[in-house]
């Protein structure tokens, strides 16, 4: 009898990458971690990584899966890749990077910009977007690397995401998923394929076609699994690896959420609210929907940079007495942490935390900060926890209401994901906060997930993406809205929270102005 089928996701996160082995009903049958070294900062504010740590830690993952119960190579059906977004990598000629790959997390930017033809900029002056257009050109690896490196830019003969980098390694061909261009680069959002000729982003981006890889679909057949590569992870030589998307597109794909009206939380670095849509609809005017990890499809998405980032920030500063407790009691300190949460009433007794720790594009401006306001002597360290919990839910509830509008699509029902989606307390707050029914997936690991209906999608063992999903992704345990809490939400949601970025933006631009922080172009 031949063994059931397995298929091997490759999740590149930012703090490690997993090798997970999924069944076609969405089980994991086996897993490896490895913790990625973090990135490093030659300067303020820069991040990045050496591209053959990613490699070597897929390598190392991939080698431990195998030493893993349950674990037959043998079984193994297809291979397919997720990774963080927005990270780049320039290769030279001989397909050895050229410098570090910068990531999504690096904050530099430069003034030295390709110029704008007089149409174009006319074109964004009337759609009052000439401000998002530059900083798009200020904010672009490429237009950095050839305005301070540019023997680097000289001697790119690829410029890749993560995601076409590994993809490179594992099959040795420069090609990518079109689900997987999230970043600063000339690509179609419309249309999932590199700009037209005419397109503005040629002149706004230092970057030449012959960078680009060739793009394919999710689900598509994209190469095999080469020599070098089998020596290296152990995986079987001439296995199939299907182009997947970026993490949240598959984290939303494997959380089940591919119809409008389920929206999809992460509660991970960055917090987003997503629903998958068939029809393009920008949120945000003129910031364009992402790709889905379904073809044809777009993810509407609004961010909160630096989400749950807030979350370690706390326990990193404010938290030691859970953490050491956690050490003498022999527990998870989450669970500590979910008991500080529990101990103060919904509202946090009038702490009303905004969490823009880092600067929006638009919504929220480039000069929004984070604020906490309603101050008492009756509030401490536990008030102010469950208070950014509540925020970042403000936040993302801020952003379904946006969806919904642009849309015309009302969210019935949410799905969390990520590191936050395992505190009960994140969740049952959410719940109320929503006032929807709010559901864990039935695995922990749905980007991996995700990348895993793609591939089972594209080797026909489900003839569509509907089925595989409804077989492969499953909801646990759901939390449902308590009346009581919901209604004080509401309230402190219209009332106050709708509110504060209004009147705190004035605010914002002055201490902008006064300290340089955050800088103004």
């Amino acid at each position: 009898m031949k063994p059931e089928p397995l298929i091997l996701a490759i999740d590149n996160g930012t703090q490690s990458v997993r090798a997970l082995l999924f069944d076609l009903r969405g089980n994991i049958v086996a897993k490896c971690q490895v913790p990625l070294e973090a990135y490093f900062s030659r300067q303020p504010g820069w991040a990045e990584h050496e591209p053959e740590d990613y490699w070597q830690a897929v390598c190392r993952a991939c080698q431990g899966l195998w030493n893993q119960p349950g674990a037959d190579r043998a079984a193994v059906r297809a291979v397919a890749v997720t990774t963080q977004r927005g990270t780049v990598v320039n290769l030279g000629r001989d397909g050895q990077p050229l410098r570090p790959a910068i990531t999504w997390l690096d904050q530099r930017r430069t003034d030295e910009v390709p110029p704008i033809g007089p149409f174009w900029r006319g074109a964004f002056k009337l759609a009052r977007v000439g401000d998002t257009i530059d900083f798009f050109r200020g904010e672009a690896e490429i237009n950095w690397i050839r305005a301070h490196q540019p023997e680097v830019w000289n001697a790119t003969d690829k410029f890749l995401l993560l995601s076409g980098y590994l993809n490179w390694r594992l099959c040795g061909r420069f090609i990518d998923s079109g689900g997987s261009q999230v970043g600063y680069l000339p690509f179609d959002y419309r249309r999932h394929r590199w700009a037209s000729r005419r397109d503005w982003k040629w002149q706004a981006l230092a970057i030449e076609a012959r960078m680009l890889p060739e793009l394919a679909p999710p689900g598509t057949r994209i190469g095999v699994i080469d020599a070098a590569a089998a020596q290296a992870t152990g995986i079987p030589a001439d296995t199939p690896l299907f182009a997947a998307a970026a993490d949240k597109a598959c984290e939303v794909l494997g959380a089940g959420c591919n119809e409008p009206h389920v929206g999809c939380l992460s509660y991970g670095t960055t917090a987003t609210v997503n629903t998958t849509s068939r029809r393009y609809v920008e949120v945000t005017p003129f910031v364009p929907p992402y790709p889905a990890a379904i073809p044809g499809a777009y993810s509407t998405e609004v961010q909160v940079f630096r989400g749950y980032w807030m979350v370690n920030w706390f326990k990193e500063q404010f938290g030691h007495m859970e953490q050491s407790r956690a050490l003498l009691e022999d527990v998870a300190p989450e669970a500590l942490f979910d008991q500080l949460a529990e101990s103060v009433p919904p509202g946090s007794m009038g702490l009303m935390l905004q969490p823009y720790w880092t600067p929006g594009i638009r919504v929220p401006g480039r000069e929004a900060k984070g604020a906490i306001i309603g101050f008492g002597d009756v509030h401490t360290r536990a008030h102010v926890y469950r208070a950014i919990l509540e925020g970042l839910a403000y936040a993302l509830r801020e952003g379904k209401d946006r969806i919904e509008r642009r849309s015309g699509v009302r969210i019935t029902e949410l799905r969390v994901s990520g590191g936050g989606s395992q505190s009960d307390a994140a969740m049952q707050l959410t719940a109320d906060i929503f006032g929807l029914p709010t559901a864990r997936p039935h695995v922990y690991e749905t980007s991996g997930l995700g990348a895993a209906i793609d591939a089972a999608v594209g080797l026909g063992l489900y003839p569509d993406f509907a089925s595989a999903v409804a077989s492969m992704t499953r909801v646990g345990r759901v939390f449902e809205p308590i009346e009581s809490n919901r209604l004080i939400y509401d309230r402190l949601y219209k009332e106050v929270y709708e509110k504060m970025y209004r009147k705190l933006q004035p605010l914002y631009r002055d201490i902008a102005k006064i300290t340089g922080y955050p800088r103004q172009l």
